[in-house]
């Protein structure tokens, strides 16, 4: 049951439980600190002016939707991972901002783009043999009236051993 949005050339993320899926989880949704423009997609809600992320059961659903197939038991602990990326990816665009004088930046929209090479990505690879992103996303910020585009590439970190927390490298940078 997923219903295409054109507003947002994406799926309406919805709550529902999957048929194969053996417990419910989570429906309740984290508000960030990240500043949300006057633009609403249709996966916010409207009565809010900062961004709130998925419930457990709505990122289970889109990694079901986009062919991965995770434990659900593990979905609590990546969603928290996910949320803290992503807080760390808006303290840098904040940092960035604040070199220009806007302190206080607003993110009108994102884009996943996984299967996008950004061009640093591309060159540090091929040329310089560094490992690939595991992921691309690009964020557009409002900049006194002006958009502006952050590209974030993700890494993954180095590990030292099994009992090691998860490490994961953000390359946060305007485009």
């Amino acid at each position: 049951n997923l219903e295409y949005d054109p507003l947002i050339n994406d799926i309406k993320f919805n709550q529902n439980i999957q048929s194969n899926q053996s417990k419910p989880l989570s429906t309740v949704r984290a508000v960030s600190t990240i500043p949300k423009s006057e633009f609403t997609p249709l996966h916010q809600p409207n009565n809010i002016d900062r961004w709130v992320y998925p419930s457990e059961q709505q990122y289970y659903n889109a990694m079901r939707r986009k062919g991965y197939n995770p434990n659900e038991s593990d979905v609590p602990a990546i969603l928290y991972i996910h949320n803290m990326v992503n807080e760390e990816g808006w303290r840098r665009i904040k940092d960035w901002e604040s070199l220009r004088g806007n302190s206080n930046p607003v993110l009108y929209k994102f884009q996943g783009r996984p299967k996008d090479l950004s061009p640093k990505a591309f060159f540090l690879h091929y040329i310089l043999g560094y490992s690939l992103p595991f992921d691309r996303h690009d964020w557009y910020i409002n900049r006194n009236g002006k958009e502006i585009r952050y590209v974030i590439d993700f890494y993954r970190g180095s590990r030292l051993g099994i009992q090691t927390p998860v490490s994961i490298h953000l390359d946060v940078r305007p485009a």
